[in-house]
């Protein structure tokens, strides 16, 4: 408890008081209260602003509001503007005396978390970027700064300590600054980060950030020495100096640390703690020389280099860092706003004021640099509408203006509320305002079966992860590309969209500038494009064109079907939620992957393949004359088994495969069956036999034509293999299928999805993936004694309103202005309306 120790020096008697506030408590048994100590306090604290701030982020979710909203609100939500003015809660929860122990950890999260943004961002592209970044860069900052200076005068009280151009310097940081991170969340969110547009803000951001921290520098070292202007410069010459040191020596000696770990093996414990003490002497330093300790950490970030430690360290510190640290700065910065200080209608007309003009500032130089480049003025607005967007950054800025007595309780609070608001409505103004043109022609070729065999075919592969690569990379080969019909391959790594920046930033970095991978996700990515590179390189009549979509799971389809319209694909494949075990047995790797597999079965603008990888024989072998693969198609009928049969077909041009056809016809008890169903819904319902009747014998014909073109065109080919097998029921077409040699590497099957028919029943009773149908199910199955991969296919049959994951105004809604669609139930997908395109 509390102690005093009274000490005499020089006859003075001097008090020395204890403060009551100990760091850990003896218990609740031995009558004392755990929040009158240190540790439990703290960690009290620390609960509670994380649970708000996750809260808080979950109700912001629907809104698409970045986090950085979250944990702003979450900090005045706790301080003296909500619950804070409660004086119990202000003094049992957050204390005077807990105040500074909290500040203490805040800054230390926060000094940790600036130097993963220095090791994340990547300078480089700052030369990559062409000629428009970085005139919008300074435009948008020129304008927003001159509307700071005009809005000081009206902020700035004479009463103030500081003299009106260190307040005006704060200000206009404030206001012209761009928050990268935030950012480049927002554009993910919008769906715009791999867009012209988005490449222009998220480089123009970068641009900005390197200004406002030569800014900020500024301020600080004028505003700590504000009547000492030799002490000024001194500062800022150190400042120079430390930055020059850690260039010259520090880098060096950290990339000397890395070549010392021998390749293949992580960075040693021991170099991870040098590393993060440096962090902590060079915040030291920089606070010592007259700025702030945030400059130290996020200079010695950017001098580190590209690579293995790189990579481990934000690995380790990010989640960590940004999740339960990082939100303490903002809890503080809520402590400190206290919104009912904005008294009076003036006021707020003036904070109102104030985010107009910023906002129009930034719109208007925009704008005014866009116009110069041509690009359409919508795009130039929502361009301005972006470089808005405020987060950390700004927060730091304000927070050092007030403990600098730079900014008073009430501009503080002001500034509080415009971070807050210019970047909450960016979003759905830009939704409103902004619509991405058109850039594609509707096209035709949506299906393999409508490829022509001398014509291009494209083809959409998705990958998870780069154990996906070898057996899409074999199937593609399998597909036979020639000179006559080239296969265009466009490789989409799908990444989830998480809270971290060096997501986003992988659109950035250009793999073939021989830098290493920044973070784990990009070494996916060179590891991955690497391999279809090379498939290209050995195999002739192949281009590959590598994407990265960043998306959360539950729109990735969204973009996955954009990109196959923008592209003009035929064929979308797309991986199978489980992947092989050792024992053969199938575990599911990510459940969200199945989520995402659905979702573009229903909006997929061409046909898509789901692909069931089980090694399709383990070889990734790429030269063409070394492959030989047996391949199995299986044939009910149906749009989705022709169109299987259409792959199959496209594959047994290629010299090394293989081809078997099993068509399966009804047996007399199967076709007793039909016909009883048939009399039975004629009795139901008598307006619709005639639709049902007529459209299972158009698909009857269809099949029929189509199976007596294939077997023209396979009449003198060896490797086709044609066999027919009448069936009855469900177990004597499981029967059929296992007389099939094992020796095949690959089943291609139609999905079937709605096709009601005996041959296939009772194989869904027991389903457990619905969206591979009943015979994909079936062989996907872990019970089936053959280890063979399967390719189940579904064909485009074409594309109603509703039907595209998009908006109203999106591709799938405007193909109504090229296309006469026409209205018609079918049997084929359930009893689903669907729509045709007639020739």
């Amino acid at each position: 408890m509390a102690a005093e120790l009274a000490t005499i020096t020089n006859k003075t008697e001097d008090v020395v008081c204890y403060s009551p506030m100990m760091i850990t408590t003896n218990g609740v048994w031995q009558g004392e209260n755990p929040l009158d100590f240190a540790l439990p306090l703290f960690i009290l604290q620390l609960t509670l602003v994380v649970i708000l701030t996750r809260i808080l982020v979950l109700i912001l979710k629907p809104f698409r509001q970045p986090r950085v909203i979250a944990e702003i609100l979450g900090g005045v939500i706790l301080g003296p503007s909500v619950l804070g003015r409660s004086k119990k809660f202000a003094d049992t929860v957050f204390p005077i005396r807990s105040v500074m122990v909290l500040e203490a950890m805040a800054n230390v999260g926060l000094l940790y978390f600036l130097f993963l943004l220095g090791v994340e961002m990547d300078i480089a592209v700052i030369r990559r970027t062409g000629k428009k970044a970085i005139p919008i860069a300074l435009a948008g900052m020129v304008v927003p700064f001159l509307i700071g200076i005009s809005s000081s005068f009206m902020l700035h009280k004479s009463s103030q300590d500081t003299k009106q151009g260190i307040f005006v310097l704060f200000l206009g940081v404030v206001l012209s600054v761009t928050a990268f991170p935030v950012l480049a969340r927002i554009l993910a969110e919008l769906k715009l980060i791999n867009t012209e547009i988005g490449r222009i803000a998220m480089s123009a951001a970068l641009i900005n950030d390197i200004f406002a921290w030569i800014l900020l520098a500024f301020a600080i070292a004028f505003s700590e020495n504000k009547n000492m202007a030799l002490a000024s410069v001194w500062v800022l010459l150190s400042s120079v100096a430390f930055l020059i040191f850690c260039i010259i020596v520090i880098r060096p000696l950290v990339g000397w640390m890395i070549r010392r770990t021998p390749e293949g093996e992580s960075i040693s414990e021991f170099s991870i703690c040098i590393i993060l003490t440096g962090v902590l002497i060079c915040g030291f330093i920089t606070d010592a020389i007259g700025i702030h300790s945030i400059f130290g950490a996020f200079i010695f970030g950017l001098v580190i280099p590209n690579g293995p430690l790189a990579v481990t360290l934000i690995e380790r510190l990010d989640d960590f860092v940004s999740g339960l640290l990082l939100p303490l700065f903002f809890a503080i910065s809520g402590l400190k706003t206290e919104i009912s200080a904005i008294d009076g209608v003036g006021t707020w007309a003036l904070l109102v004021l104030v985010i107009v003009l910023a906002c129009a500032g930034k719109i208007a130089g925009t704008v005014l640099v866009t116009l110069h480049y041509r690009i359409p003025i919508h795009e130039g607005v929502t361009l301005g509408l972006l470089m808005n967007a405020k987060g950390l950054i700004e927060m730091i800025v304000i927070n050092i203006g007030k403990d600098q007595k730079v900014l008073d309780e009430k501009t503080f609070a002001i500034m509080v509320i415009v971070i807050v608001l210019m970047t909450a409505i960016i979003i759905p103004i830009v939704t409103m305002i902004y619509k991405p043109a058109r850039k594609f022609a509707p096209y035709k070729r949506r299906t393999v079966q409508s490829t022509k065999p001398d014509s291009e075919f494209r083809v959409l592969s998705c990958i998870h992860t780069p154990r996906n690569v070898p057996t899409i990379i074999n199937l593609l080969e399998a597909s036979c590309p020639t000179k006559k019909s080239p296969i265009c391959v466009y490789v989409v790594h799908l990444v989830e969209l998480t809270g971290r920046s060096s997501a986003m930033l992988i659109v950035h970095n250009t793999r073939k500038s021989g830098r290493p991978a920044l973070n784990r996700t990009q070494a996916q990515s060179d590891h991955i494009i690497n391999a279809f590179e090379n498939f290209e390189q050995h195999v002739g009549c192949v281009s590959v064109q590598p994407l990265t979509a960043i998306s959360p799971y539950s729109t990735m389809h969204e973009d996955i079907c954009s990109i196959a319209e923008d592209k003009r694909v035929a064929f979308l494949i797309i991986p199978f939620h489980k992947q092989q075990t050792v024992d053969g047995g199938m575990e599911i790797t990510n459940p969200n992957f199945r989520m995402i597999n659905q979702n573009v079965l229903a909006n997929a603008p061409c046909s898509v393949g789901i692909l069931v990888d089980r090694g399709l024989s383990g070889s990734t072998r790429l030269a063409a004359n070394q492959v030989t693969h047996h391949v199995a198609v299986l044939f009910f009928g149906g749009p989705d088994d022709r169109e299987a049969l259409s792959y199959g077909l496209r594959m047994r041009e290629h010299p090394g495969i293989n081809l078997t056809v099993m068509r399966f016809l009804p047996g007399e008890a199967a076709l007793e069956d039909r016909r009883s169903d048939s009399r039975k819904s004629s009795t139901n319902n008598d307006s619709s036999v005639l639709t049902v009747v007529t459209d299972d014998d158009k698909e009857k014909q269809l099949d029929e034509d189509y199976i007596s073109h294939f077997r023209e065109k396979t009449a003198n080919d060896d490797s086709v293999l044609y066999i027919e097998r009448v069936v009855n029921h469900g177990e004597e077409t499981v029967a059929a299928i296992r007389t099939i040699d094992h020796s095949h590497d690959l089943f291609i099957v139609g999905r079937g999805q709605g096709t009601i028919s005996p041959l296939t029943a009772g194989l869904t009773d027991w389903s457990e993936c619905p969206e591979l149908g009943a015979i994909g199910d079936l062989l996907a199955s872990p019970d089936q004694a053959s280890v063979i991969s399967v390719l189940v296919v579904q064909q485009y049959v074409g594309m109603g309103q509703g039907d595209h994951p998009l908006t109203p105004d999106s591709p799938g809604q405007q193909l109504h202005d090229h296309f006469n669609l026409s209205y018609h139930r079918t049997q084929n997908r359930g009893q689903q309306p669907q729509f045709h395109t007639q020739p």
